[in-house]
């Protein structure tokens, strides 16, 4: 590990070996690093967390891994869900947490610059105090980072309306694996080649480390509104939302809910078994009230019934609560969620395709999903699925099964296998699906090219060389 090497080429405050600390960066949020953790088994650690505060020691960190051959392992605030943290021992963990600070908010150009490691929710806060809005929402924003939301491509629940990171994001710092530190984007838009910053959005720390981000915001609404709709399955859900927004009418929060998630999530709000659709208007005055009349002639005109408002306004208020994997574990249930997309043809097959294959699942306590974002040309669905095996020996077995038939049957129906929480070591030997065999051998370019020596989070994004 050459710790004292180390220790030379970066402030050695910087750098830890605390037994304390390398234990709480063994792994991210990852469901079955959690029940491997809670099972007893020992997982491995980093041989150092190092923790720079500025892109140039970040830049002298990536020159001494070169340099020695030593893998770092790049990590946001551990928000990660699929995987993308496995350190071991000869392995450096490079913590972006203390590089927490707020650069510049520019209000004539509505530019937020950031350093990477800052969590969402603070940068939110320092823009809403100007009266103005990232828009970007996920519901992890309270303890994700934004260097985090574009490692992994995520979106947020505002998406609908503002885009997802991709369409946010303006500027990106980008430390490569030898030290070089390249900015990527530079104006509104550009035709300058190909748009270099998509080498580090949803790269997972493989192509690079994102040391500093700016945002392009947004002022805060002028109003927003609420409504609720009952559909009677999911396909008439569907063909409203398509309607919805193929018409262009873009509320920025549309989420259309089983019946079983209505009776799991919504239980005041239950009619039969019919789904349920809340919406959340904002912007100004004018077109929020424009749109609510639009949407409600849309609705009738398929049949939908009106629900109650408050259910729409009451997912806004605890939209962020979601249960700790242990507290599932402790109740012997193992849990997840997987989100997918696919266009308006092969939407309802995938729902209930997937439906299906997870209850196949031996111990499948409950499968159902939801969708969340929206497009012209399709839309995604989120999957939850739990099993509670009476031995908790298989839930690891269980776990793994589940996302197999779900990514399988989606593949299968022509839909996409990743929507917004990035791939992982969990979705990488089903890459081939989407990027197809040839563009697996791409990205294997990309990434050979930037990083030859493979020391960037190796193991992750990626399969394996001999799998595809």
């Amino acid at each position: 590990m050459h710790i004292e090497k180390l220790a030379n080429a970066i402030d050695p405050e910087r750098v830890s070996v605390d037994a304390e600390d390398l234990d709480a960066h063994r792994f991210d949020r990852w469901c079955l690093k959690h029940w491997q953790d809670w099972q007893g088994e020992t997982l491995p650690t980093p041989g150092c967390v190092v923790r720079p505060e500025s892109t140039e020691e970040v830049q002298a960190l990536m020159r001494h891994a070169t340099e020695h051959g030593i893998a770092v392992i790049p990590w946001g605030l551990g928000s990660g869900v699929c995987g993308g943290i496995e350190p071991s021992d000869d392995q450096i963990l490079l913590d972006m947490s203390a590089m927490n600070q707020v650069i510049e908010i520019d209000e004539e150009n509505l530019l937020l610059t950031v350093q990477a490691g800052i969590n969402g929710l603070v940068a939110e806060e320092a823009v809403a105090e100007r009266g103005l809005t990232m828009g970007h929402w996920p519901q992890s924003i309270g303890i994700s980072s934004v260097g985090g939301w574009v490692s992994t491509r995520a979106s947020g629940q505002f998406s609908t309306a503002y885009g997802n990171i991709e369409d946010i994001v303006y500027t990106i710092d980008f430390v490569l694996a030898n030290g070089e530190k390249v900015t990527l984007g530079k104006a509104p838009r550009a035709a300058s080649g190909p748009d270099l910053r998509h080498l580090a959005l949803g790269a997972e720390g493989t192509h690079g480390v994102v040391t500093s981000v700016t945002l392009s915001l947004r002022r805060q609404p002028e109003s927003r509104q609420f409504s609720a709709w009952y559909c009677a399955d999911m396909a008439t859900g569907f063909r409203a939302q398509r309607e919805i927004i193929q018409q262009d009418w873009k509320p920025p929060v549309m989420r259309q809910y089983d019946a079983s998630e209505v009776a799991r999530l919504f239980p005041d709000h239950e009619r039969d078994d019919s789904g349920l659709i809340l919406l959340v208007h904002e912007g100004p005055a004018g077109r929020v009230e424009a749109e609510m009349h639009a949407i409600q002639d849309i609705m009738a005109g398929l049949g939908l019934a009106a629900a109650d408002a408050a259910a729409a306004a009451n997912w806004m208020g605890h939209r962020n609560n979601v249960p700790e994997w242990r507290d599932l574990l402790d109740q012997g249930l193992i849990a997840d969620t997987i989100e997918v997309s696919g266009s308006w043809s092969q939407i309802d097959t995938i729902y209930h395709n997937v439906v299906a294959a997870l209850k196949a699942v031996p111990d499948c306590v409950n499968a159902s999903a939801h969708s969340s974002h929206v497009y012209r040309s399709g839309i995604n669905l989120y999957f939850t699925f739990a099993c509670m095996p009476g031995d908790t020996q298989v839930m690891g077995d269980r776990y793994l099964e589940s996302w197999d038939r779900a990514l399988t049957a989606t593949a299968q129906a022509g839909g996409g296998i990743a929507h917004h929480h990035g791939s992982g070591r969990l979705r990488r030997d089903y890459l081939h699906h989407d990027l197809g065999e040839g563009g697996v051998t791409l990205l294997r370019t990309v990434k050979n090219a930037l990083d030859p020596q493979g020391i960037l989070n190796p193991g992750n994004l990626l399969p394996p060389q001999s799998d595809h």
